[in-house]
């Protein structure tokens, strides 16, 4: 009769922890994602300037700009349109760079961001703001400066 009631008390508190543990679960997949265009910049600045940073000092860069819990820094970077591209999921991706750098400022513009490929000029000066996911850096392997990575990028002036 003893065993009867343990092994009951057993499986009812199995059965809530995976209730709960599923509610919780539930809870974070449905959470609100943070709305870039609509949220304040953390930092404005240019493109070069922002460049420079990760090229002089990368490990206070990234203490600066990036966080280990995925809510990096939102930033607005002004600069001038290099080049017009897509990503492999038919994004338009504005790289953002001096003549004279050795890297740039790569953005993502996101789908909600209202403008089509067409609408970024190279050449011209353009404000974006977006998350920041990595910095510039130099690969030994390629023997070249990667650009800083902005995601989820709007137009904030052009």
């Amino acid at each position: 009769m003893k065993q009867k009631t343990i092994i009951r008390w057993i499986l009812i508190l199995g059965l809530g922890g995976i209730l709960i543990g599923g509610g919780i679960g539930l809870y974070l997949f449905n959470m609100p994602h943070r709305d870039v265009s609509k949220a304040r910049a953390d930092y404005s600045i240019s493109a070069s300037s922002l460049v420079n940073e990760f090229i002089s000092d990368y490990d206070k860069a990234n203490e600066k700009y990036l966080a280990r819990d995925g809510d990096s820094k939102i930033l607005e970077v002004i600069g001038k349109i290099t080049s017009v591209s897509a990503n492999m999921e038919g994004m338009t991706v504005v790289l953002l760079k001096e003549e004279s750098a050795s890297a740039g400022v790569s953005c993502t513009i996101s789908e909600s961001g209202g403008k089509s490929r067409n609408d970024f000029l190279p050449g011209h000066s353009i404000t974006l703001k977006g998350v920041i996911r990595s910095g510039a850096a130099y690969d030994q392997d390629l023997g070249m400066f990667e650009h800083v990575i902005l995601e989820k990028c709007t137009v904030v002036a052009q």
